[in-house]
């Protein structure tokens, strides 16, 4: 590993640690299910056909055979049992193309990722057409959702007529959320919305944390991002995210859905386990970045409790990197590529 690498490595750690939520009083003692029906936080409950579909994949797969497909996704209060219908894993029908809208600073760390790209890999083999709508790395939802705007807006001709998934991540959902919300050009294309660990309803932890300090990660040599508009950190604040969802209304045409990281304890990262902390103060059914009710939009269809922190579900930090594996990353293998095939075979199969 580079020494560039290693100071990328330094910067995660220390914004993931700088963080001090200590002014919202714990709601452990309140069962998570109660938690997300109540005020404007309904859902629907489609977890039992979702672990239908995610095991089965997963069983006919060779990703992460050293589990169980029951260790992966978290039985939490009273899912109903598995519906035993079959489930058919013949390849996509329905011609979509599926954006993702990656998190805050993924444009910044993405070189040093060495991605390898095999969630979308691994959807295309099944007839999934993902692409990355990328998105600034350090810039809040306004800017990023005339961006979102501007992929679709792009599109050529021959896609025109094809209808859009956007699965965002971490603060790109928050980032898809509006950007439907305010273009209706944009929400007539769109048919289905996802949060996987999304920042729907902001982060704690974003209300006593520096934007200056955020983008130092802009002046590291191969970062892949510019410092942006300044309002990355501001537009996570949970005041208002849950502000802007108090008087915003999300467009009905669209079905949504959400997929929410509740790791068990020694499923969080070494790099994630300050931010967990701090989080903790409010409640521990935290994924080291996102507490597990402000993961989930209003009104949507919850899909999973994945038992994965905020990295494992999206990040591929320590694949590539052997070092990462055993310090700060390591517990990030976890089997995206299910995850992301179960999620577009779940929304096709309720379309």
């Amino acid at each position: 590993m580079n020494k560039f690498k290693i100071i990328f490595l330094q910067c995660f750690i220390l914004l993931t640690s700088c963080s001090n939520s200590n002014s919202i009083s714990s709601t452990e003692n309140i069962e998570p299910l109660t938690i997300l029906n109540k005020d404007n936080l309904g859902f629907e409950d489609g977890r039992s056909r979702f672990r239908d579909i995610f095991c089965t994949i997963f069983n006919n797969n060779s990703l992460s055979k050293e589990t169980s497909c029951e260790e992966l996704l978290l039985f939490i209060d009273n899912e109903k049992a598995h519906s035993l219908d079959s489930v058919v894993l013949k390849p996509s029908e329905k011609n979509f193309i599926v954006g993702l809208v990656p998190g805050i600073a993924w444009q910044c760390v993405r070189n040093w990722l060495d991605n390898d790209n095999s969630g979308p890999q691994h959807a295309q083999k099944h007839g999934y057409d993902v692409r990355l709508f990328t998105v600034d790395g350090l810039s809040g939802t306004v800017n990023n959702a005339g961006q979102i705007r501007n992929h679709v807006n792009a599109l050529s001709a021959n896609d025109s007529k094809r209808p859009i998934i956007l699965i965002g991540y971490s603060k790109g959902a928050a980032d898809v959320l509006y950007a439907i919300s305010q273009f209706p050009e944009l929400s007539q294309r769109v048919v289905a919305v996802v949060s996987v660990a999304g920042a729907v309803g902001g982060s704690p932890l974003a209300e006593n944390t520096s934007q200056s300090l955020l983008n130092m990660l802009a002046y590291i040599p191969q970062s892949g991002c510019e410092t942006g508009d300044d309002k990355a950190l501001e537009s996570l604040h949970t005041e208002t995210r849950q502000t802007w969802l108090e008087n915003n209304t999300l467009p009905d045409n669209i079905h949504y859905y959400s997929v929410i990281a509740y790791p068990e304890q020694d499923k969080i990262s070494f790099g994630l386990q300050p931010s967990y902390s701090q989080l903790e103060k409010v409640d521990s059914r935290n994924d080291g970045q996102l507490i597990f009710y402000d993961q989930l939009i209003p009104d949507s269809t919850l899909l999973a409790f994945v038992n994965a922190d905020h990295w494992a579900m999206s990040v591929p930090v320590a694949r590539q990197h052997y070092l990462n594996r055993i310090t700060f990353a390591n517990e990030n293998d976890y089997p995206r590529e299910i995850l992301l095939e179960a999620i577009l075979r779940y929304i096709e199969e309720d379309l």
